[in-house]
């Protein structure tokens, strides 16, 4: 005999499922008054996915309304589109990384984080198509790109592999001196007169020993369990 509900083995005189609770109906067992010998039918995730799209148009309809507010204030006063929309851009930003990934039970950050990356790479072209700038494609789009790449990377391999954490992050580490440097290069490249070089050495460097410090301890079964005592991980 089995439980209805979890399923789990039950002795013959087990009124109560052990593991859950749920009343055992047996034909030689009287039931205990008020009891039903089947559990009622109930879908809690039904209901909890309801209350959440819910809760969530109420949410993106209240962060709405301001932002549509100050569009219509431009156009009244400007007759055109000015300053309301980088406040329309930086909203959807905000709501791109903030709000979006909680339409779903189950967000995948895989997913959403080069969505918000994206974002705000728009976000900047956009900018720099309303000021006649010209720094969006030698510097704003390949740094925001990069780190996009850098944390969409480190993200997928912490949530789809089991081990290893500490070659991920070392690797990461290391990628991010690289970055300092990738920086400093896009600035020499977009604003003349920026040096190469001139400070990027420096977090590169400190970078370049911790990422490699964590990398050697990956590969040191001692190291690692001594780390895991130091710090209970």
């Amino acid at each position: 005999m089995y439980c209805i509900k979890c399923g789990v083995e039950l002795k013959d005189s087990e009124k109560r499922c052990p593991l859950c609770g749920t009343p055992v109906f047996h034909p030689d067992i009287k039931q205990p008054k008020g009891e039903k010998p089947y559990p009622e039918f109930y879908s809690p995730g039904y209901d909890k996915k309801y209350n959440r799209r819910a809760m969530m148009l109420v949410i993106t309809v209240f962060f709405a309304l301001p932002v549509i507010l100050t569009v219509l204030i431009d156009l009244r006063i400007n007759q055109a589109i000015t300053w309301s929309g980088y406040v329309f851009g930086g909203a959807v930003v905000f709501y791109t990384a903030l709000i979006l990934p909680w339409w779903f039970s189950h967000p995948n950050p895989v997913i959403f984080t080069p969505c918000t990356f994206a974002s705000v790479i728009l976000y900047l072209w956009y900018i720099e198509y309303m000021t006649d700038g010209k720094g969006f494609l030698p510097f704003a789009f390949p740094v925001t790109a990069i780190a996009g790449v850098i944390v969409t990377a480190v993200i997928t391999l912490t949530k789809y592999l089991q081990s290893g954490y500490l070659f991920i992050y070392g690797g990461a580490i290391i990628a991010v001196g690289v970055y300092t440097v990738l920086i400093e290069m896009f600035l020499h490249i977009t604003f003349d007169g920026a040096s190469y070089f001139m400070w990027s050495l420096y977090p590169f460097i400190a970078c370049l020993i911790i990422g490699l410090l964590l990398i050697i301890i990956g590969t040191n079964k001692h190291m690692r369990e001594a780390l895991k005592r130091m710090f209970f991980i």
